[in-house]
């Protein structure tokens, strides 16, 4: 009697024990790919988060997965070993879900590590400065998820707007420096209010957002925009989202002064003198919605004034059978390098000063050899450009100079942080070390 219900247990028992199982080899499986994204992470040096991120309390983490489960940016965080980790520290954009998320409250939003440090300026809870009458709003003060920077413009005019002068005098209520998500939140928000205002913006409309890679996903979150309404966006690209600022743009009739870059901001009575590579504007109040990306950083060689150079890769199918060269040594230089290359009858020729690339992905740096071994790419290691011609352009490497046919340079050197030009205008900056 005992077999046959021992038996029996043990049919009855087949598909749980099944089960698990199948569930210890997927997480096992999982187990691997988490090891494996921040074993390459630590190993190409891209262990420093850029801005705000998460650390998480190992003495209070539960392994529940629900901060993973929650970032918008997939496989930043995981679960190694029963404790909460950030795995790919260089894509976590700051949304702080992740926080809100934890149920046991193991996690902190910080600026900064113990070995790295981030600036961060002074900003007030109302996004003045130390400086009365200048404020800051979006990605420069931290912030950098798109809906969090439209709030935070929409938020920072309502604010200036209750300032004393507003509204009176000769000069104009406000000057807004950025279009990004911020600065064209915060135009709407102007216009809507109706104070008397300018935007300036050194290239585009978006901002940093303009600059992300054809067809990224641009996670975003339904928002408010002044003279719009709710928009309801949940996961969009680049492009639908610029297109979308774009007919914005146009309906509401903004004259955004764009290839207009601020150059120094003075004191001046009761507000400020603003001084552009255009232009000069009185003002009671400045909004720096500029973010941390900065001004690009240049060569400074001969040649480097003519149009066929640039500082971003839009498209790489508009290089299509050109002589391209890619400059830099970091994963824009190489993504924009190896997509050009994909291009047909392109011939692309990759310059970096070091000896290699220790602070790539290693997806970027084994994309670099498979388009070598294709004869698809040409790499100068140890390399310099001394000058830039019409039609070709010359290049040291060592101790030899190199001539190189040329039709279009693509410089993706970093950019120049504003930290320099906030602390000369007399804004207050803090290096962050894994703080507030």
């Amino acid at each position: 009697m005992w077999i046959r219900e021992y038996f029996a247990l043990l049919i009855y028992s087949l598909p749980f024990l099944a089960a698990g199982v199948s569930y210890m080899i997927v997480r096992g499986r999982r187990h691997r790919r988490l090891l494996a994204i921040r074993d390459a992470a630590i190993k190409a040096g891209l262990n420093e988060p850029a801005s705000l991120h998460p650390v998480i309390n190992p003495n209070r983490c539960i392994g529940c997965s629900l901060c993973a489960n929650a970032c918008p940016e997939n496989m930043v965080l995981g679960v190694i070993s029963g404790k909460s980790e950030l795995i790919d520290p260089s894509h976590c954009i700051g949304h702080g879900a992740c926080k809100t998320a934890c149920p046991v409250n193991a996690i902190s939003l910080v600026f900064g590590t113990e070995t790295r440090g981030v600036d961060i300026p002074f900003v007030k809870p109302n996004f003045e400065t130390n400086i009365p009458g200048i404020f800051i709003a979006g990605e420069l003060g931290g912030m950098g998820l798109i809906r969090n920077a439209v709030a935070q413009g929409r938020q920072a005019v309502d604010m200036i707007a209750k300032l004393d002068g507003i509204g009176r005098g000769e000069d104009l209520d406000l000057v807004i420096v950025g279009a990004g998500p911020a600065g064209f939140a915060a135009t709407l928000a102007a216009k809507q209010l109706g104070l008397r205002f300018v935007t300036v913006e050194q290239e585009t409309l978006g901002g940093t957002v303009a600059h992300y890679p054809r067809g990224k996903v641009v996670m975003t979150a339904p928002m408010e925009l002044p003279l719009v309404g709710k928009v309801n966006f949940t996961e969009t690209t680049k492009e639908a989202l610029l297109q979308f600022w774009q007919s914005v743009e146009r309906k509401a009739d903004l004259d955004i002064f764009y290839q207009e870059r601020v150059e120094e901001v003075t004191r001046a009575d009761k507000g400020f003198v603003v001084q552009t590579s255009r232009n000069s504007y009185r003002t009671r109040a400045v909004l720096l919605a500029i973010g941390r990306r900065g001004t690009p950083r240049k060569l400074e060689v001969p040649g480097e004034h003519l149009n066929k150079v640039v500082y971003r890769l839009i498209d790489s199918e508009q290089y299509r059978g050109k002589n391209v060269l890619v400059v830099g040594g970091g994963d824009s230089a190489i993504e924009a390098a190896v997509s050009i290359a994909a291009e047909r009858d392109a011939a692309v020729t990759l310059s970096y000063r070091g000896d290699g690339f220790a602070r790539a992905k290693e997806k970027n740096r084994i994309s670099v050899e498979q388009s070598m071994a294709a004869g698809r790419l040409n790499l100068l290691l140890r390399s310099n450009v001394k000058e830039i011609g019409e039609d070709r352009v010359h290049i040291s490497q060592e101790d030899r100079l190199i001539e190189v046919p040329n039709e279009a340079v693509i410089v993706a050197a970093g950019g120049i942080l504003p930290t320099p030009f906030l602390r000369k205008i007399g804004i207050e900056v803090e290096t962050k070390y894994g703080t507030l």
